[in-house]
């Protein structure tokens, strides 16, 4: 789980502070940064043609293409560099140029009615026919623009064109509601991140062919905070054969909260996540389970005032990582009722079995493919109990899980950050290794 923070929100002293005093948490990846920002991308897009769904199939179904855009080229090499040092990340394993589509597609909700999503398909510029296949799953966001295809140059796409750029195609679900896609998120429900990734795949698959390419059936996957889980959600999918031509390949989770109920919960109430994150992640695990599980009826049954009137519409979509911030208190103390802290710290009922089912990515199924988790010390967001309990999960099932511990790496005072840039690189470096063997 990870609240991630785009630099450009980031710059002023004020923010910094707070961050270094863990005001901002990166553990499912809510992106600080306005809208402004995040549709910088979308300037060279107003001539590329949509590529319709009926073009390429007869029967809408689910990873049907919607439409396909064309967002940006970067030619060379120095180009790519360019745009991941603008996020932070390093380019040691850039090898080519890349051109970055916008692919809106066919899936389902929670519920499993029809809706659509939206994802980021890079592909890099070479005469390859045949390419690796990597899906990379985001961090949490709090605006629909917090998502890699409605962002460039951040957090949320970076991982993307440098899988991209060493030779891979690169494929990122926006999750629902993220994105182009309708509605509200359903935050860390891994049923809907697992399809709407698996769609995404297809969607990809099915526009390939367009620029020259075909995706080789063994995905690669990976994920950070957020997407560490919805990256294992899609790993048990397509281990079990849910897709007819994909199958998994290997997994590369970061900093993830695959224990939510059973360490980051009690971490968040007993004070080891900064006290920021920990009313965010607190008050987003509420609302959003709110919505599918119906934990309360009012808010004013688990958000004390003023918050009880507010705290809901600031995850609707439309507000940004900064409005979230000030529009939320700095301790859990001042935003849940006692009503509220007790269902948090001993859940039960409808939140208890969702989170059974949200805790079940390491527990419930036993990988068959090469797995590294990927960690840093004392991360001040997705507590390493997470990562520990998952390993210990997987041994259970006798599956050695190497822990990659990338130690006290940072980035503008968060370690959590700090490793989904530390962790990268490495990913793409073991991937490119796999494929070679």
């Amino acid at each position: 789980m990870v609240i991630s923070v785009s630099p450009s929100s980031r710059r002023g002293p004020r923010y910094r502070a707070g961050l270094r005093a863990g005001a901002v948490a990166v553990c499912c990846g809510l992106l600080l940064s306005g809208p402004a920002v995040a549709t910088a991308a979308t300037a060279a897009t107003a001539s590329a043609a949509p590529v319709r769904a009926q073009e390429r199939h007869e029967v809408p179904g689910r990873g049907t293409l919607v439409s396909a855009e064309k967002l940006y080229t970067l030619p060379t090499p120095r180009a790519v560099a360019a745009e991941l040092g603008a996020a932070g990340f390093p380019d040691d394993t850039v090898r080519h140029g890349v051109v970055a589509y916008r692919l809106v597609y066919r899936t389902v909700d929670p519920h499993g009615r029809p809706t659509t999503a939206s994802g980021l398909f890079v592909l890099p510029l070479i005469g390859d026919r045949r390419l690796q296949t990597v899906s990379f799953a985001h961090g949490t966001g709090s605006h629909k623009d917090d998502s890699p295809s409605m962002r460039r140059g951040d957090f949320v796409s970076a991982p993307v064109i440098a899988h991209a750029s060493a030779g891979a195609a690169g494929v990122a679900p926006d999750y629902l509601g993220m994105g182009e896609g309708p509605g509200p998120h359903p935050w860390m429900d891994i049923g809907s991140e697992t399809t709407a990734s698996l769609d995404m795949l297809r969607a990809a698959r099915a526009f390939a062919p367009r620029t020259g390419h075909v995706l080789e059936r063994e995905v690669m996957v990976t994920g950070f905070s957020q997407g560490a889980s919805a990256a294992l959600g899609l790993g048990r999918a397509l281990q079990a054969g849910e897709d007819r031509w994909f199958g998994l390949g290997a997994l590369a989770p970061v900093s993830g909260a695959y224990d939510f109920g059973g360490a980051e919960l009690p971490a968040l109430l007993e004070g080891e996540v900064e006290p920021k994150s920990a009313v965010l992640y607190g008050a987003y695990l509420l609302v959003a389970f709110n919505r599918l599980h119906h934990l309360y009826d009012s808010p004013g049954d688990v958000f004390r005032a003023p918050y009880d009137s507010t705290v809901e519409a600031l995850f609707d979509g439309a507000h940004t990582g900064e409005q979230l911030m000030r529009g939320t208190p700095d301790s859990l103390d001042e935003l849940l009722t006692e009503h509220g802290r007790e269902l948090l710290a001993r859940p039960a009922g409808p939140l208890a079995a969702a989170l059974r089912t949200t805790d079940a990515v390491c527990t419930d199924w036993v990988p068959r493919v090469p797995v590294r988790l990927y960690m840093a010390t004392g991360d001040e967001q997705a507590v390493t109990a997470n990562t520990e309990h998952c390993r210990a999960a997987l041994l259970d099932h006798g599956v050695a899980v190497p822990v990659v511990d990338l130690g006290a790496v940072d980035y503008q005072g968060s370690r959590h950050l700090g490793s989904h840039v530390a962790a990268t690189s490495a990913i793409v470096r073991w991937f490119g290794e796999l494929r070679r063997r």
